[in-house]
């Protein structure tokens, strides 16, 4: 006689980190390193302050970019106002 085994489906919410949820935790992860790439390479190559600024400014644009699109949802979608007729080609006709 097989037994049962209880199966572990996770917590069934959204990964949160840093008030980031699920996509925008990497979004937010990449503008970090965006940031520290950029300021990098302008304070080896044109000024140790052009650097920092550019750091300092990529990095908090990028995360406030990311915080709001956030505020759109975590499954942002389009929403399309026509009415859209496909054919069996794909093909989409726009009334």
């Amino acid at each position: 006689m097989p037994g049962t085994y209880a199966v572990y489906k996770g917590l069934q919410k959204p990964l949160v980190f840093k008030g980031f949820q699920g996509k925008y935790i990497y979004w937010g992860l990449a503008s970090l390193l965006c940031g520290l790439v950029s300021g990098a390479l302008l304070m080896s190559l044109v000024s140790m302050w052009l650097g920092a600024f550019a750091l300092v400014a990529c990095i908090t644009g990028g995360l406030l970019f990311t915080s709001q699109r956030q505020k759109g949802g975590l499954h942002s979608k389009r929403r399309d106002t026509q009415i859209l007729i496909l054919n069996r080609y794909g093909r989409k006709k726009i009334i």
